[in-house]
């Protein structure tokens, strides 16, 4: 019996590296080629270094929704939100304080939890379909246009937007022709890479007799959450937490609109009760969380090492109840 569980654990293993990495090459090839373009760098910084990092997110939700899956789709979303809080902004923390100076994050964070009590209000009659999808899809170009306008007008000085710029200048410089060529070789490993971690984790879900939505919750989401953790890992690391915490609000704020639309969109389906009743909510209480320890306290906004233990030891405490779920 273990061995029919092999191939697909490898399938998984090599998906989840393999996405990581093609994640990196793709938003290399992205902002390059934006630059070649004449696109603002405080633009890229939206779109291609803020959403980009959910790109494996939303490729693995669609394969999920039009493979017939999208109780993994849905979880994904969730758990990569519960993971890019309590995992990424835990263990970030921990390794530095994390000093907040950027006005725009500040009002980034409300945004990002009324989008999420929305995003509740949609699931509450246990439905995901298309009129929800649509409405996320709406929602989700105008909080778009709304960061792009926002990040045009932003202080020159702002941490966030010389981060920002830091980070465009250390990009390898290379020609358009190669840029080009990285975005499409990017695309393309992301896509054969998410379908083969998608179709491992239904075959793991298959064998344990678990729903996909557990795996998706788990496995899935932290292997998707990878390229936060690193660029969070990196951005820390050259001191630049503001970077880092909106790298984790635009991923969150993909995730709930972009990401979770795809399965609405593709394959409507009906809702699961613990979804509603204990992981959503879980994720709400994460994000009310963050916005609260991310509060300016005598002036200075700062996530201290203590509160990083407190996400992490929430989001450990939350993979230990959906252990109890799984054997109860």
């Amino acid at each position: 019996m273990i061995e029919t569980l092999i191939l697909p654990t490898l399938g998984l293993i090599i998906g989840l590296v393999l996405l990581v990495w093609s994640s990196d090459i793709f938003i290399d090839g992205a902002a390059s080629t934006s630059l070649h373009l004449k696109i603002s760098p405080l633009i890229i910084g939206v779109v291609v270094l803020g959403f980009g990092t959910s790109l494996p997110e939303v490729i693995v939700s669609v394969l999920a929704s039009v493979e017939g899956n999208p109780g993994l789709a849905i979880g994904n979303v969730i758990g990569s939100n519960i993971a890019n809080i309590g995992l990424v902004l835990g263990i970030t923390a921990i390794i530095a304080p994390i000093a907040i100076k950027s006005s725009l994050l500040k009002r980034e964070f409300p945004v990002l939890l009324g989008v999420s009590l929305i995003g509740l209000i949609l699931l509450l009659d246990k439905d995901l379909d298309v009129t929800d999808g649509f409405i996320l899809l709406a929602m989700f170009f105008a909080v778009m246009i709304w960061m792009i306008k926002i990040n045009k007008n932003i202080d020159p000085k702002d941490p966030l937007a010389e981060e920002t710029l830091h980070e465009i200048e250390d990009l390898p410089k290379m020609s358009l022709n190669k840029a080009l060529v990285l975005l499409g070789i990017g695309l393309a490993i992301l896509i054969g890479s998410a379908k083969l971690m998608v179709w491992g984790a239904v075959e793991i879900a298959h064998f344990f007799e678990v729903p996909d939505m557990i795996i998706g919750l788990t496995i899935v989401a932290v292997g998707t959450s990878l390229p936060e953790l690193a660029a969070a890992i990196s951005a820390a690391r050259k001191n630049e937490a503001d970077l880092m915490i909106g790298n984790i609000l635009g991923s969150n704020l993909f995730n709930l609109l972009a990401v979770m639309a795809m399965p609405a969109l593709i394959a409507p389906s009906i809702i699961e009760a613990n979804t509603l009743l204990i992981d959503y909510p879980i994720m709400l209480t994460l994000t009310l969380l963050m916005l609260l320890v991310a509060l300016p306290r005598k002036g200075n906004a700062m996530i201290t090492k203590l509160e990083g233990f407190l996400l992490l030891g929430s989001f450990i405490a939350y993979l230990v109840l959906i252990y109890f779920r799984m054997i109860a």
